[in-house]
């Protein structure tokens, strides 16, 4: 088969974040595939044809795009962030392993990308420098229990956390919950970063204390980073530097 299919990431929003391998990827495609305001992204021209759908039709998006590739197409499907974070790399995956066997010779690559959680993290310091975990607040793929769970387990354990679509017009709900459980659990004044945008010219970036984090304060826009009980904050004029260090003793 001659055609191909690459899992791209986009990353944060930056044009200059994209790498040069993702850019490569996209200028030899002969279609791209995605969510439509990811493939918004994509330029124009001769030879490239650009196949927008909704978020919550990823197996679909994925045959589609492992069908034109079985066909000879060059094939991108893209995400925002990296592909393999929370994003179309395990969907199409999944649609693979339970397709026609020729899929499983298609050549596929996964491009990554620099994800939300890292240039959030980096706008601000290095909140993720010790052990952490990344939870996505979605329950639209899973149970809530599971995500409170996670959330409990994951503040015992005293990881900095990282969380990925903290809050929406239709689940608000979600994210008040996860701050009612991160002030029970935590018991302290660690600090809350929401990062929204980040990398855009839109980007907005505040640091709180836990018991003064809000829930209005987040939206499908926002990377939400909860430090541990080891994150420290520089005070200076402006914003201050947030880190944790890599050692428990320091």
């Amino acid at each position: 088969m001659s055609g191909s299919l690459v899992i791209a990431g986009l990353g944060p929003g930056a044009e200059h974040l994209v790498t040069p391998e993702v850019q490569a990827a996209l200028d030899l495609a002969t279609d791209v595939v995605g969510y439509i305001p990811y493939v918004a992204r994509i330029p124009t021209r001769a030879g490239l044809t650009l196949h927008a759908s909704d978020n919550r039709v990823e197996i679909d998006r994925s045959r589609h795009a492992l069908e034109m590739a079985a066909n000879g197409a060059r094939v991108v499907v893209v995400s925002s962030g990296d592909p393999g974070v929370f994003a179309m790399a395990a969907a199409v995956f999944e649609a693979v392993e339970a397709g026609p066997a020729l899929w499983r010779d298609l050549d596929i690559r996964v491009a990554p990308g620099i994800t939300a959680m890292l240039a959030a993290a980096a706008a601000v310091g290095a909140p993720l420098g010790h052990d952490f975990c990344a939870i996505n607040l979605s329950d639209n793929l899973k149970p809530w229990a599971v995500i409170e769970k996670r959330l409990r387990l994951a503040a015992e354990a005293d990881f900095a956390m990282a969380f990925y679509n903290p809050r929406s017009k239709s689940r608000p709900e979600g994210f008040v919950k996860t701050l009612d459980i991160l002030n029970d659990a935590c018991g302290d004044s660690r600090p809350v970063i929401f990062a929204r945008a980040v990398s855009t010219p839109e980007q907005h970036i505040r640091v709180v204390p836990l018991p003064q984090a809000r829930p209005e304060m987040a939206d499908m826009r926002t990377m939400v980073i909860v430090g541990s009980s080891t994150t420290r904050l520089i005070e200076r004029d402006g914003a201050p530097i947030v880190y944790t260090p890599r050692s428990l003793g320091a």
